[in-house]
């Protein structure tokens, strides 16, 4: 096992390097400090000295990769490849282009972004799972139709539908919750409404992908024995039949693992919930590129950090995966 293990830290050493190489590529290439300078500045009558200034408050008044005017292995290090990219790696996030520390922002805004997407997370793997596995129970009858084309439908509508008309009938018209905004003091009360949106919003697309995955176990040859064996049909559906499409939905599973922590940039930016998806999205619309540099790498390693969780719990679900 903990071979297995190393080998897949392994593996994801070079992806992030990638990652971090083609961030790099696309944020002071494509995009020079220079420009970075006139779009804080204004792109009309900026002077020089005033581009200067900024570089230099903010740290990108070195070379990208190799600064000449040094000496030793400072040639390396002195340069904004080395301060502004490789510092990541050691989680160094610096301060942002407004001049805010995107560590301590990030340490903070990741508990409003965890209280949404924790509860997502496993009231809809529940209730997903439930609900296929109704739907498979009662396959071929109009129980599984209708319920077919209920989940067609929903996944069809858009997210925004959702959210604008979860806020208009629980926020507005009923007046249970507040329609946006937050407060750590009573948080409960703006997160309700983001959580149920959450849940109903991912029922069409997910009950639909869980009920086929079970349809393809409910007709292998474990499943004609244990009915043989005069085993219960929700038995088998909830014993076996799970058991055996937990693989696949561990994978399914991986994709909303950084979520669990970067937030929903949709969700978050819509309610006022002041979590890593808005913090984001604010930072994007203010073109403030340090934070979108974070939130990159960010993004990286917990998708990475994911994969590797979803390769030792498939170990875990089947060992035979550790030998290949």
């Amino acid at each position: 096992m903990m071979a297995y293990i190393i080998r897949r830290l392994l593996y994801a050493i070079p992806i992030l390097i990638g990652v971090n190489l083609i961030t790099f590529v696309l944020f002071f290439t494509v995009n020079t400090p220079d420009d970075m300078a006139r779009m804080h500045l204004g792109m009309k009558r900026v002077t020089p000295e005033a581009i200067e200034k900024w570089k230099q408050e903010r740290h990108y008044d070195k070379p990208l990769v190799y600064n000449k005017s040094t000496d030793g292995f400072a040639k390396l290090t002195d340069t904004i490849f080395a301060q502004k990219s490789l510092a990541l790696f050691a989680f160094r996030f610096g301060s942002s282009d407004n001049g805010r520390d995107i560590g301590h922002d990030i340490r903070q805004r990741m508990w409003p972004s965890l209280a949404i997407a924790v509860p997502v997370l496993v009231m809809g793997m529940l209730l997903y799972i439930s609900l296929a596995l109704l739907l498979v129970f009662f396959r071929a009858t109009y129980v599984d139709t209708w319920g077919v084309v209920l989940a067609v439908m929903m996944m069809s509508i858009s997210s925004m539908f959702y959210i604008i008309g979860g806020q208009f009938l629980i926020g507005k018209f009923l007046h249970l919750v507040p329609i946006s905004g937050f407060d750590t003091g009573d948080a409960w009360k703006f997160l309700i409404l983001p959580v149920i949106i959450g849940v109903v919003g991912g029922i069409g697309g997910a009950t639909r992908f869980y009920r086929t995955l079970f349809l393809e176990e409910i007709h292998r040859d474990y499943v004609r024995s244990a009915r043989a064996r005069g085993l219960s049909e929700m038995r088998v559906m909830f014993v076996h039949v799970l058991k055996n499409a937990m693989i696949p939905i561990l994978t399914g599973v991986v994709a909303a693992l950084p979520l669990l922590f970067m937030g929903s940039l949709v969700t978050e930016s819509f309610f006022g919930i002041p979590g890593l998806g808005s913090y984001t999205i604010d930072a994007i619309n203010s073109q403030d590129f340090a934070i979108v540099r974070a939130m990159v790498f960010l993004g990286s390693v917990l998708y990475i950090i994911g994969l590797i969780l979803t390769d030792i719990s498939y170990t875990i679900v089947d060992p035979r995966v550790r030998l290949q």
